[in-house]
């Protein structure tokens, strides 16, 4: 009985030490060590990996305080970023709260969803064709509340840092998602008391950020096509065209050209009265809200000037004269470059 007592008793200081030291660990020294984890690894493995990049430098002393610890039951699998000399304690720490080293993934406003697949596919290594499944995937539709064919619209243009082992539909859902959290329950009521629902604003605020190159711009060319829908006047909004064309072709046109306006689409609102079918475009949350508050202005026309604002008018003429000063404009600042040069 007092033998037993006595081993029980010199495991619990043996672990204690063990914890102590572990605690204790040295400072570290060295570059960081990128590690792959993959899924299923068992600890054996693991610190078969470990110890080829050096982070793990005493293999049985790292298994013992995994197993005293019970960190050896508990590492997630991932990338991760260890510097060479960090101490048993941290790296289990590390790898069992899975703290691995994240990608930056970054959707800038007014992407379309093919130009998430593409950025997916050259950032994170996602094949392109499953980033539009997901999105297509009538769960995730469902999940979400979104009307339509796919998610186009409501994945929110932001920064994220995502895993490099995201799954297509693990990014999607998580876009999705933050779309979900930014978006303000009483825009739905603002939205119905204009006369359009969810969908119809997120794609009106579309083909607001297509347009608007900066902040002010957004309320008045917003206050343009909500005038143009109250006249029953067709919207002609050149990214519902460019839209069309990046659907048929699969690449985005900056510019477009004259022909470009009769390019056969439901998405194209020169050819098709009121708003498109859907989202041409990731809105911003401050292309919802210029909607939603659009500028008390009489315009129907804007233009492009040179400094990427835009010269809004009232009448047709109005309209035609910017154009001509513009245009002038443009001319002049042609000359004066060849002339320097």
């Amino acid at each position: 009985m007092a033998h037993n007592l006595l081993k029980r008793a010199m495991a619990v200081t043996t672990a204690a030490g063990v914890l102590a030291s572990a605690c204790a660990a040295p400072t570290p020294v060295g570059p960081p060590e990128e590690v792959f984890l993959p899924p299923g690894s068992s600890f054996q493995a693991t610190t078969d990996s470990l110890v080829a990049h050096g982070i793990v430098t005493n293999r049985r002393w790292f298994a013992l305080v995994a197993r005293v610890t019970g960190a050896d039951r508990k590492i997630k699998a991932g990338y991760y970023e260890l510097p060479r000399g960090q101490g048993a304690s941290a790296i289990l720490e590390a790898l069992a709260s899975g703290t691995e080293k994240t990608v930056r993934f970054t959707v800038p406003e007014g992407f379309t969803l093919l130009d998430i697949a593409g950025a997916a596919e050259a950032r994170l290594g996602l094949v392109a064709d499953s980033i539009r499944a997901a999105a297509a995937d009538p769960t995730l539709l469902r999940e979400f509340g979104v009307t339509g064919p796919n998610l186009e619209g409501f994945l929110l243009p932001e920064t994220y840092f995502v895993s490099r082992m995201i799954t297509a539909r693990g990014l999607v859902r998580e876009m999705a998602a933050l779309f979900a959290r930014s978006w303000d329950p009483g825009w739905d009521a603002r939205a119905a008391a204009m006369g359009l629902d969810r969908r119809q604003l997120v794609t009106l605020a579309s083909i607001v950020e297509g347009e608007a190159k900066v902040d002010g711009d957004r309320p008045l060319v917003a206050a343009v096509y909500l005038n143009r829908i109250r006249l029953k006047m067709p919207l002609q909004a050149d990214p519902t065209v460019q839209y069309a064309i990046q659907l048929a072709t699969g690449a985005r046109k900056p510019r477009l050209f004259e022909r470009d306006y009769l390019f056969p689409s439901e998405f194209n609102t020169y050819l098709h009265p009121g708003l498109p079918p859907g989202p041409v475009g990731a809105p911003s949350v401050k292309s919802i809200e210029a909607v939603l508050a659009p500028a008390a202005v009489p315009y129907l026309f804007f233009v492009a000037d040179l400094d990427g604002k835009h010269v809004f008018s009232r009448t047709y003429g109005e309209h035609l004269r910017a154009i001509a000063r513009i245009r002038a404009a443009e001319r002049a600042a042609r000359r004066t470059a060849r002339g320097t040069s």
